[in-house]
């Protein structure tokens, strides 16, 4: 599906962010808003963010920074970014332990599976009692290995025909499909973990409300008086688009009574072009009601998906999704389902 170049939409999309200047954190003085979720990155996460490969890595600002059990922390597609000052430099913005936290963790391997100490392409980690091996293993030195990731909390597992693997922070993901250096991906822990509190109620749900873009941002000068620095950015005016096409699918055709569902949309123009900044909008048809959801934008090659908690619905019935997708005065509308069976 075909997810197929999320990562490769992501890298290019970085273009499509707008950068202000802000003093609000002194040392890392910058903001940048994403309109493809109407949320703002910004001060000391935005510079870990970037220098650890940024949309690519991370995927798109779910939240704003808030306020969670005492600690500043801001939800991305991927990641959880925390902020902990009582640790040194360089490492007051961490990665939350999603990988932990929702419960991924097995049994270290026996002592017969442990590989030699100078394997060149798998290292043992007696902290976890798990190896990291192959491609993961060079994406995750390419990528800040145990600073960013944690340790790894299991071998590699085949999830859903895809293989994967967990760490304290995050899991990994090969998509062979996927053109290199893209072929290793961060998995979506930052959706399922934001999902699972909302479900929860852990977490307030207009979190994720997007928010319009910082209005004028200022700078102090010499004089302690605050100057208008850049006003809010134009987005680029919307292309000469006379049709829309869109095509929507699930990960999962059948579901358990719980877990989580993925809609996966496509949407094209009047000549098969895929279409960036679409807005897309889901109704499921649940037989105890209707559940309002909606994705991000679509990215610059006509992809969105959401991933949303299953619930617990009745079994044998088919829940229908119909989709929604405007792009300025044009709407098309699709549909896909899934079935609850166990």
């Amino acid at each position: 599906m075909k997810l197929v170049m999320r990562i490769l939409a992501v890298c290019a999309i970085m273009g499509a962010s707008f950068v202000w200047p802000c003093s609000t954190y002194g040392q890392a003085p910058s903001i940048k808003y994403f309109p493809e979720t109407g949320h703002s990155v910004r001060g000391e996460f935005l510079a870990f963010f970037e220098a650890h490969g940024g949309l690519a890595v991370f995927g798109y600002p779910l939240t704003d920074e808030f306020i969670y059990n005492g600690r500043r922390v801001q939800y991305f597609q991927k990641v959880r970014l925390e902020w902990h000052p009582e640790l040194p430099e360089p490492y007051k913005v961490q990665l939350g332990l999603l990988g932990d936290e929702l419960g991924y963790r097995q049994p270290p391997i026996s002592p017969a599976e442990i590989p030699p100490a100078n394997h060149p392409q798998r290292r043992y980690y007696p902290e976890t009692g798990h190896t990291v091996s192959f491609a993961f293993l060079t994406y995750f030195d390419e990528h800040g290995g145990l600073d960013v990731f944690g340790y790894p909390i299991t071998e590699f597992l085949i999830e859903r025909g895809r293989i994967v693997q967990y760490f304290q922070r995050a899991c990994l993901e090969w998509h062979p499909e996927n053109p290199h250096p893209y072929k290793v991906q961060l998995g979506l822990l930052g959706e399922i973990d934001i999902n699972k509190k909302l479900d929860e109620k852990k977490l307030d749900p207009t979190l994720l409300d997007p928010q319009p873009p910082p209005a004028i941002l200022t700078t102090p000068t010499s004089s302690g008086s605050a100057s208008s620095a850049l006003p809010t950015a134009t987005p680029t005016p919307l292309p000469s688009v006379t049709a829309l096409n869109v095509t929507a699918s699930v990960k999962y055709a059948i579901t358990g009574r719980e877990g989580y569902q993925t809609v996966y949309v496509y949407v094209t123009d009047q000549r098969g072009r895929g279409l960036p900044g679409a807005q897309v909008s889901f109704v499921a048809h649940y037989t105890t009601g209707d559940r309002t959801l909606s994705a991000p934008p679509t990215d610059t090659t006509g992809y969105t998906h959401h991933t949303f908690s299953v619930g617990n619905p009745l079994p044998g019935y088919i829940i229908v999704i119909d989709v929604t997708v405007t792009y300025g005065s044009l709407t098309a509308t699709t549909q896909t389902s899934f079935l609850p069976w166990w």
